[in-house]
């Protein structure tokens, strides 16, 4: 049951990293994690106090490929019925070295689904727990194959967790038993969790690249934002390419944008705040109401409260910017007062957007 519970766990987050991945085209990664061995095609039945450990180091050529040196060590443990019906527990350490290719199905985005293929090499510590059951130390070779999904933190660590199936060179993994063993070849499955650090960075991958050029065309933007303007609404002027004054209390941030499902500043909105906040100390007095919105996907509890923290980042960042505290306000909208239609990409992005109300 404990195996069949992690397997739909991991089922769980491979069906969820469609949403999700890496976003540059290449890099270095250093990972290290616990792991969940167990038997799998053998002569014994398998125990479920097993443990493991992996250290890994990976080369990711494109943001579809890499190659990945795995080091792990596992601890297994099986019993089984000798012909007086003895019960024997056996234990095995075993020690892999292994190299695998890596396959990412979808890069480019937070969580990516990846599969992997790959040889390696292991030596194994056999003890057999009664007497005149021989131990063993044996090396040996074996094949990989297996899935998981990497979930970004930010541009530097990430968490993956995995699943891989591994089929020995022989009928000795758990020792050797039965005197004329058919099954030919052993195997073992590992279910495993890994924290992932990343450095030698590359470019972003194209498909990132071309989403923050589609969000930071301005003048498309600036578009959008003037055709929803109201209607009663009269009196509009620019004060900046990215900022717009419309009517005497209402500032919206064109380009000021945040990723999906998220209250963190895509990169292309620093110079517009950057813009704002020399523009609000240059007037001391005027006090600001920081409104936050979303696009309409998820419920309106949890976007109203997403809404709410874009709003305090976009406050956190004028702060810093030497912005008095006392000046800001803030308040979340979630996915009321939508500025595009939300049934598009452009549109929901465009939705995910900050608007100031000045305070006299």
């Amino acid at each position: 049951m404990k195996i069949l519970l992690i397997m739909l766990a991991l089922t769980s987050t491979m069906v969820t990293g469609v949403l999700h991945a890496q976003t540059v085209t290449d890099s270095w990664a250093i990972g290290f994690g616990p792991c969940f061995p167990r038997f799998s095609s053998v002569n014994i039945t398998s125990l479920n106090s097993d443990y493991g450990a992996s250290l890994s180091i990976r080369r990711n050529f494109s943001e579809h490929v890499g190659l990945r040196w795995k080091g792990g060590y596992s601890h297994l443990e099986g019993e089984w019925s000798d012909t007086s019906v003895n019960l024997i527990k056996e234990m095995t350490d075993l020690i892999t070295s292994d190299f695998d290719l890596l396959y990412y199905i979808l890069p480019c985005v937070p969580v990516s689904p990846y599969l992997f293929a790959g040889v390696g090499g292991n030596y194994k510590n056999i003890t057999m727990g009664q007497a005149g059951y021989p131990d063993k130390n044996d090396f040996g070779y074996q094949f990989n194959l297996g899935g998981g999904a990497e979930f970004k933190m930010n541009s530097a660590w990430s968490i993956a967790t995995e699943f891989g199936y591994h089929i020995t060179d022989n009928s000795e993994l758990e020792g050797i038993i039965i005197p004329a063993e058919l099954n030919g070849h052993d195997s073992y499955i590992v279910l495993s969790a890994s924290i992932n650090f990343f450095f030698g960075q590359g470019a972003p991958c194209q498909k990132m690249t071309q989403k923050m050029n589609d969000l930071t065309d301005y003048n498309r933007i600036e578009n959008l934002i003037v055709k929803h303007i109201p209607k009663e609404v009269t009196k509009e002027v620019v004060v900046d390419r990215y900022i717009r004054a419309i009517s005497n209390d209402r500032l919206v941030l064109v380009g000021v944008n945040f990723a999906f499902d998220k209250s963190d500043l895509l990169p292309v909105s620093y110079p517009v705040l950057d813009k704002t906040a020399n523009l609000l100390n240059m007037k001391p007095d005027v006090k600001v109401e920081i409104k936050g919105y979303t696009d309409y996907i998820g419920t309106d509890a949890y976007n109203q409260e997403l809404s709410v923290d874009r709003a305090e980042t976009v406050k956190a960042y004028l702060v810093y910017k030497r912005v008095a505290a006392s000046r800001l306000t803030t308040v979340g909208y979630g996915e009321n007062n939508p500025v595009e239609d939300n049934s598009t990409e452009e549109g929901r992005a465009m939705n995910r957007r900050i608007v100031f109300r000045i305070i006299r």
